[in-house]
């Protein structure tokens, strides 16, 4: 019985398929082959769905290494995560979504910075024909740490982001994301602990567990600032960030310190509210702070903005992502 040819592989026989799947590796793509090539842009009535305009659609963690200047003037290239959108009018298909990667890449070997930014930004809305744009770096930012009484220098790790959006009007928003690693001790099983010893002679310790503050800022026009800038005033609001390079006398310190300045995650939220609401180069900012219990089995959380009017508000609830 004769067997019927297949689309895509040989059929019982020898049957060739009816269509070739070979790669050929030696066909070069020249002006008038890729003047050929159809383009959706090009479609008419081709948007599927209601016609309306969407808000963002773009491309998401992107990743190339790019260039960051520390407050030292040292460089650091790191590898980050790029996210681009623009804004799509109602009844047009879609974007050149290799247009937003192509006008990055660009600027990739110069050093980032908020102005940078700014340029791809409008440079995505004159190639792309949008009346929005927004772009957020993602990547893990390195600074010394010096341990607190030995002198051991070790490499703390932080997450940053830095987003970019600029609007129909031009206005250009500069957003800072910083996330800080502490360690939180609990008031009040500080106190039953040391009640515990007092009376009965028992030797208890209060719970404690690492804890992560997640800040966002809104930068103020035409003020920079440092990424070291948002370390410091975390640490200087929390004192007990975790460590990288311990000897037992780092580790007693650490315990000591840990003893200083017990906290509810609640204080956590109005120690760094108090310190960021004192620096001017920051308009608005809101703060997430997650204490990963020791003694339940959930986390304690609060969540605190700096209450500007139609500025950012404490709506936060991807908490999840403040496990460390």
């Amino acid at each position: 019985m004769k067997k019927n040819p297949m689309y895509l592989h040989e059929a019982p026989g020898g049957v060739p398929p009816l269509i070739n799947r070979a790669f050929d590796a030696r066909f070069k793509s020249t002006a008038a082959y890729r003047a050929t090539l159809p383009d959706m842009m090009d479609a008419v009535n081709a948007a599927a769905g209601a016609s309306v305009p969407i808000q963002q659609v773009g491309c998401a963690n992107f990743r190339l290494p790019l260039k960051f200047r520390a407050r030292g003037g040292s460089i650091h290239t790191l590898e980050t995560s790029v996210t681009g959108t623009v804004s799509l009018e109602a009844g047009l298909k879609g974007i050149n979504m290799g247009r937003i990667m192509r006008s990055f890449y660009e600027h990739q070997d110069e050093v980032f910075s908020f102005p940078v930014l700014r340029r791809v930004l409008a440079k995505y809305q004159r190639q792309i024909g949008s009346f929005e744009a927004r772009i957020k770096l993602s990547f893990s930012y390195p600074m010394r740490q010096t341990s607190l009484r030995s002198g051991l220098v070790g490499w703390q790790y932080y997450r940053v982001a830095f987003e970019g959006t600029l609007n129909r009007a031009g206005q250009f928003s500069r957003i800072v994301e910083f996330d800080f690693v502490y360690s939180s001790t609990c008031p009040c099983s500080a106190e039953l602990a040391e009640h515990a010893r007092s009376t009965r002679g028992a030797y208890a310790t209060p719970h404690a567990q690492r804890s992560k503050a997640r800040v966002r800022v809104v930068l103020a026009n035409n003020r920079a600032l440092a990424i070291e800038d948002l370390q410091r005033h975390c640490a200087k609001a929390l004192k007990t960030e975790t460590q990288v390079m311990v000897k037992r006398e780092d580790e007693q310190a650490f315990a000591e310190l840990n003893g200083a300045h017990i906290k509810f995650v609640e204080d956590a939220a109005r120690l760094l509210y108090q310190e960021l609401a004192g620096d001017s180069r920051i308009v608005d900012f809101q703060v997430a702070c997650s204490h990963l219990e020791s003694l339940h089995s959930h986390d304690a959380v609060s969540v605190i903005c700096k209450g500007v009017k139609g500025g950012l508000k404490a709506d936060f609830s991807d908490f999840e992502s403040l496990v460390c």
